[in-house]
């Protein structure tokens, strides 16, 4: 039987079992409405609630601060719309209302942007360095008079370059602009305290952390007002109306709860592999390349390019070999247009299309590092073997 090795975690995890375990008693015995007045409800609200501290305790916020979206979409939409809907109850000069935002965000965060440019709001779209990384001097340049909301995220999910958040965020809060953060690839991974790190709105997505797909949070600094994203029964402030997914809330808590129990000791595990990882890739493929900061990157994120070599048939051969990686976001990996990122970081067609992305996670162990490193040196030759540009 061919050894199976899964080291594509920024795409998603596995339900933690403790999780899972949390999770089961409210898809059946505890199955209340958690707006219902009755035994049945107030049990799950107090579930609910629970899960509300628990998230809040991992990022430093108070936990009426935090509300419950659908995923990581969804929070960055919520945030980004809500707050340029409410902008638009206040009268602009004729240049327009202004947003700032990087070039390399995540498509929730930029599609979210291009369709506000056609609702007359003017988006900036900052370059990056070769690294990936935004300049906060670039930040501070781009600012103006109607500048209201700026939204850079914590770590890039393609090749894991960990952004300045807290300078960028401290330039925000002394010109009185709103800043937002789209934080579902460091959640769990990195040390986040909102108020150290002066954020007013944060993202979060569960399935990124072993908890379930479709669960997600969006934390609120208190006194930042939103527009409502979605009308009905006044769910979560008003803000999102639907029924809660109590299971799904239930399984993001304890996520979190595990993420803050687990995370030095996660850290270290997985920042231990990632440079084994990146060292033995380097040294034993020529004309490799690793994408990204070299240090200042997710403890998971290893993401190379490999001259002469197709990313996504370098993918599907290391499937065979019952390796699961990818050639970046999952959000977009089905599409044979080459990652924005790559592009912004300034690689050409050809070089954005020869990349791997390998995320680890917890339960990856220095033998799949060796069993990976092992492999794909064979793979990358016979692939070049066959290359018409190698």
């Amino acid at each position: 039987m061919i050894k199976q090795i899964y080291m594509d975690h920024s795409a998603t995890t596995p339900v933690d079992l403790e999780v899972l375990e949390a999770m089961l008693p409210y898809f059946a015995e505890k199955f209340g409405n958690a707006s219902s007045l009755h035994s049945f409800g107030r049990r799950a609200n107090t579930a609910m609630e629970a899960a509300r501290r628990k998230i809040a305790d991992l990022i430093g916020a108070h936990e009426e601060e935090i509300i419950f979206t659908a995923g990581g979409t969804e929070s960055d939409n919520i945030a980004i719309k809500g707050v340029t809907l409410k902008k638009k109850k206040y009268n602009a000069d004729s240049h327009g209302p202004h947003i700032i935002t990087s070039a390399i965000e995540h498509p929730a965060v930029l599609e979210t942007c291009k369709y506000l440019e056609t609702q007359g709001f003017k988006v900036e779209y900052l370059p990056v360095d070769r690294y990936g990384m935004v300049s906060v001097t670039d930040v501070k340049n781009a600012i103006g008079k109607n500048t209201f909301l700026i939204s850079i995220m914590h770590a890039n999910n393609d090749i894991g370059t960990i952004e300045p958040i807290k300078e960028i965020g401290k330039l925000a809060r002394e010109r009185n602009i709103l800043f937002h953060t789209d934080a579902v690839q460091t959640v769990g991974k990195v040390p986040i305290d909102v108020d150290k790190m002066n954020i007013d709105l944060l993202s979060i997505s569960s399935h990124k952390i072993y908890g379930p797909k479709g669960a997600g949070a969006l934390y609120i600094r208190k006194g930042v007002k939103l527009e409502a994203f979605a009308h009905g029964g006044g769910h979560e402030k008003g803000l999102r109306s639907s029924t809660e997914n109590i299971p799904g809330i239930v399984g993001l808590g304890k996520a979190c709860e595990l993420a803050k129990e687990r995370l030095t000791k996660d850290n270290e595990h997985l920042t231990e592999l990632r440079d084994e990882l990146i060292k033995n890739i380097l040294n034993n493929i020529e004309e490799s390349y690793l994408d990204g900061h070299p240090t200042n990157r997710l403890p998971n994120n290893a993401h190379f390019r490999f001259t002469g070599i197709e990313g996504e048939s370098l993918v599907l051969t290391l499937d065979e070999k019952g390796i699961a990686v990818s050639t970046g976001s999952a959000c977009s990996s089905k599409k044979l247009t080459p990652s924005h990122v790559l592009l912004a970081i300034g690689l050409t067609m050809v070089e954005a299309h020869s990349s791997l992305r390998l995320t680890l996670g917890r339960g990856n162990t220095k033998e799949d590092v060796e069993y990976v490193t092992n492999v794909l040196p064979d793979v990358v030759k016979r692939l070049r073997d066959i290359s018409p540009i190698w």
